[in-house]
C-alpha cells in the first residue's frame, strides 16, 4: 500500500513513526469526538494526503471513497487551493464581514452565476449546520410563520435548528430544541411506506402525504419545507420523477418557502453545479457548504432568491456571524470555481458515473446475495445490503450498535485492510470519492469493495 507514497515522495516527507505516540496520547487525553462514547473509539492518526489518498503514520495509503465526509471534492491537498490560501493569507488574513472584500464578493458572484435563475445573493457561513440555521431564520423572519417540514429520513446538522429538522437517530438526544419543526415522509421506492410499486406512484403518493401534513399542520402556519435534494447519509435517497417539482408546487399554492439543502450535493457530487438542476425545479433558499471550497477553511451559506432578499431592503435581517465570508475560505472557494472550469469537473463526474460506477454496482444486485439495491448519480451512490433480497430485511437492525453492527464493522474492517476507506451508515455502504479521483483508483476501489462484500454475503447466509 506505499508503492505511491514512494512514488511521490510523500513516505520521505510523513512524520516519523514513532510521532504517532504522541498524536494518540493528546488525542486521547484531551479531543473531545463527536456523536462517541469518549472511551469507545480509536481515532486512526493520519500524517498526510494527496489527491484522493491518505496515509497514517506507518505509511499505509487509504483511498479515500468517502471524501472524509463527502466534503473533500477536490480531494487532499489540491495545490490550487493551497495556494489561493496562502497567497490570501499573504495579502489579508481576515477582516469583518461587515466590510466589504474583493474574494468574498468574487465567490458570492460566481456562486449566483450558476445557481437556478432569479437568485442573486449570498449570506455566508462556517458550515453547512449554520446555513440551515440561517436559511430556515430567512424563511421565518420572510414569512412570518414558525413551523418548518422536514423528512424522517434526514440529517441537516447538529446546531440547535439543524439538529430538530434532522430526522435520523441523531435527533432524539436533542429533541425539543426547536419546537417548530415537523417530519414527513420523503419518497424511498425500495421501503416505500405507501406500498408504490413504481417511481410514477411513489411520486404522486409522496407529495398527496405531503399536502395531507401541510394540510392537518395549517399552512398559514408553516414557514418553510427542507429537503436534501437527494437525501445524503440516511440513504442516497435520489427523488423520484417529477417529486421535488411538486414540491415546489405545493410551496407555491400555500405560500411556503421552498429551502434545498444541498450541503452535501452542491458543487459537482452529481455532476452539477447544484444537485437542484439535475431535476428542475426552482427552491427559494439554498443551503451549501462541503464542495464549495472542499473544507480546506470552514465555509459554508445560503443562496438567496430575489423575492426573499428584497424582502431584506429595508427590513435588517436578524442575524450574523463573526467570521461570515472569511477571505481564507473564500480564496479557497474562488480558486475550487477555476479548478473545476479548467478540468472539467462536472463532466468527468457524469462520465464515471455513467461509464463505470452505475453499471459496476448494478452487476453487484446479481453477483452479491447481500446486495438488495443500488442507487445514484454521478459520484454518489449507496448499496444497501439486506439479509434477503426478497423480504429486503436489512443486514443489521435500524440504528444498529455493538455487536447487532458487526456485519457491518466487519465489512469496513475488509475494505481498510485492503486500503480503501469506506463510507458505512447502517446497513448501507456509501460511494463518493473525491471528484478528481483518477479512473484507475476508481476502478481499484470498486474492486476492494466488491471483493469485501463477500464479508457481507457470508452474514447475510447466516
Amino acid at each position: 500500500m506505499t508503492d505511491f507514497a514512494d512514488r511521490h515522495g510523500i513516505r520521505h516527507a510523513l512524520p516519523a513513526p514513532e510521532a504517532e505516540a504522541q498524536v494518540r496520547a493528546d488525542d486521547r487525553g484531551h479531543v473531545f469526538h463527536s456523536w462517541s462514547a469518549q472511551a469507545q473509539i480509536d481515532p486512526l492518526p493520519v500524517a498526510a494526503g494527496e489527491g484522493s489518498t491518505f496515509w497514517d503514520y506507518a505509511g499505509n495509503a487509504y483511498l479515500d471513497f468517502s471524501s472524509q465526509l463527502v466534503n473533500l471534492n477536490l480531494g487532499h491537498q489540491h495545490p490550487d487551493l493551497v495556494a489561493a490560501i496562502q497567497q490570501q493569507a499573504g495579502r489579508l488574513s481576515t477582516i469583518q464581514p461587515s466590510m466589504a472584500n474583493d474574494v468574498r464578493g468574487e465567490l458570492a458572484r460566481l456562486i449566483c452565476e450558476v445557481a437556478p435563475e432569479g437568485m442573486q445573493k449570498v449570506f455566508f457561513t462556517n458550515g453547512g449546520a449554520e446555513a440551515n440555521e440561517y436559511a430556515v431564520r430567512m424563511a421565518r423572519q420572510f414569512s412570518g410563520r414558525r413551523k418548518v417540514l422536514s423528512m424522517y429520513r434526514s440529517y441537516h446538522g447538529s446546531t440547535s435548528t439543524a439538529i430538530s429538522l434532522t430526522g435520523d437517530p441523531r435527533r432524539w438526544a436533542n429533541d425539543g430544541v426547536d419546537t417548530g419543526t415537523v417530519r414527513f415522509f420523503g419518497p424511498y421506492l425500495y421501503r416505500s411506506p405507501f406500498y408504490s410499486e413504481t417511481p410514477e406512484q411513489e411520486s404522486e403518493r409522496a407529495l398527496a402525504h405531503l399536502e395531507q401534513t401541510i394540510q392537518f399542520e395549517g399552512p398559514a402556519t408553516i414557514a418553510a419545507i427542507i429537503i436534501e435534494t437527494v437525501v445524503g447519509t440516511n440513504g442516497v435517497l435520489v427523488p423520484p420523477p417529477g417529486y421535488l417539482q411538486g414540491v415546489r408546487e405545493l410551496c407555491d399554492r400555500y405560500g411556503i418557502v421552498y429551502i434545498a439543502d444541498e450541503v452535501m450535493v452542491g458543487f459537482g457530487r452529481l455532476g452539477e453545479w447544484f444537485g437542484i438542476d439535475a431535476f428542475d425545479a426552482q427552491p427559494d433558499l439554498i443551503s451549501f457548504a462541503k464542495g464549495v471550497n472542499s473544507g480546506y477553511v470552514p465555509l459554508g451559506g445560503v443562496v438567496i432568491s430575489e423575492r426573499i432578499s428584497r424582502a431584506f431592503d429595508d427590513m435588517p435581517f436578524a442575524g450574523g456571524l463573526t467570521y461570515s465570508g472569511h477571505p481564507l475560505a473564500c480564496a479557497a472557494g474562488v480558486a475550487t470555481f477555476e479548478v473545476f472550469r479548467r478540468d472539467g469537473i462536472l463532466e468527468r463526474v457524469r462520465d464515471l458515473g455513467e461509464r463505470i460506477v452505475d453499471p459496476t454496482l448494478r452487476s453487484w444486485v446479481q453477483s452479491h446475495p447481500s446486495v438488495g439495491e443500488v442507487r445514484g448519480r454521478g459520484l454518489f451512490w449507496a448499496i444497501e445490503l439486506v439479509k434477503d433480497a426478497e423480504t429486503r430485511e436489512p443486514l443489521v437492525p435500524f440504528n444498529a450498535s455493538g455487536a447487532d453492527a458487526a456485519p457491518m464493522g466487519a465489512f469496513a474492517a475488509a475494505a481498510k485492510k485492503a486500503g480503501v476507506w469506506p463510507f458505512v451508515h447502517f446497513n448501507r455502504v456509501h460511494i463518493a470519492p473525491p471528484l478528481v479521483i483518477s479512473e484507475d483508483d476508481l476502478r481499484r476501489g470498486l474492486a476492494v469493495i466488491d471483493e469485501a462484500l463477500a464479508v457481507a454475503d457470508q452474514a447475510a447466509a447466516g
